[in-house]
């Protein structure tokens, strides 16, 4: 009798076709992940890239321009005058293509080589607890600076002149400036107001420019004759802006001093 013989293939094809689609569909998945957390880590970095460049711009081109600096001096009569000066008149404007700049946020260091004040805009309330003393926002702007020079206190901040500065608009083409919110923009003009009352000048005095019947505090700053001013305009975003000055030897006469530039 013959044997009777079977044989049998062993085809392994086609589980080698299934780990195949296995590590293809693994790859697939895995470069899906990660297409994912590159799309999702290029849009933080866009989002971060737009941020940053807002801010440096904003940081660039917000920039103020003190334009001319004025003294005026305390008096009795034309010529019963204070021997120092009483009150700082800036002028001060925005460079070209400068973003809007909220006064507001704005601190002004001002010194006379032994004292410095760091001073805020009268309607602020974040940097001392209130705003100056008897400020108000619906007022004129002349009413405020009679209120900077006229304190009823010499608690914290009741010495306005000592803590606080105001301001009055020149040109506002937009009406975007007001006593509540002073917002620059491009094209205005203002008038910062900034009160140097020395100790000297309290008795006798009581008059300043056209505001009279002032009873002024000490604001710790002399501006005598031959003093190195120094004033620094600092924004909540851009370059501070600096004004440097020597007063003249004498102020003779003179109840308004041109003292920058």
């Amino acid at each position: 009798m013959k044997a009777n013989k079977r044989f049998f293939n062993v085809d392994t094809s086609a589980q080698v076709g299934i780990g195949t689609l296995i590590i293809f569909i693994a790859m697939v998945l895995v470069a899906a992940v990660a297409a994912a957390v590159l799309i999702q880590t290029s849009g933080t970095l866009q989002q971060k890239a737009q941020s940053t460049g807002k801010e440096a711009t904003q940081e660039v081109s917000s920039n103020l321009m003190v334009k001319t600096i004025e003294g005026i001096r305390a008096k009795n009569t034309s010529t019963d005058l204070a021997g120092n000066i009483s009150l700082l008149k800036l002028k001060v404007g925005l460079n070209v293509g400068s973003s809007p700049v909220d006064l507001n946020q704005v601190v002004i260091s001002v010194t006379d080589g032994t004292t410095t004040n760091n001073l805020i805009y009268g309607n602020n309330e974040q940097t001392y607890g209130s705003i100056m003393q008897d400020f108000d926002a619906t007022a004129s702007a002349s009413t405020n600076l009679n209120k900077l020079l006229t304190s009823n206190s010499t608690g914290d901040p009741g010495n306005n002149g000592k803590y606080f500065f105001t301001v009055e608009k020149i040109r506002d083409e937009d009406g975007s400036f007001s006593q509540d919110e002073p917002v620059m923009n491009t094209g205005d003009l203002i008038i910062v107001y900034i009160s140097t009352v020395a100790s000297g000048d309290i008795t006798g005095y009581t008059t300043v420019g056209s505001l009279s019947g002032l009873t002024t505090l000490d604001t710790g700053l002399v501006v005598s004759p031959r003093t190195a001013v120094s004033i620094v305009l600092t924004p909540e975003a851009g370059a501070a802006t600096s004004a440097d000055f020597v007063t003249p030897s004498s102020y003779g006469t003179l109840e308004t001093v041109q003292l920058y530039p």
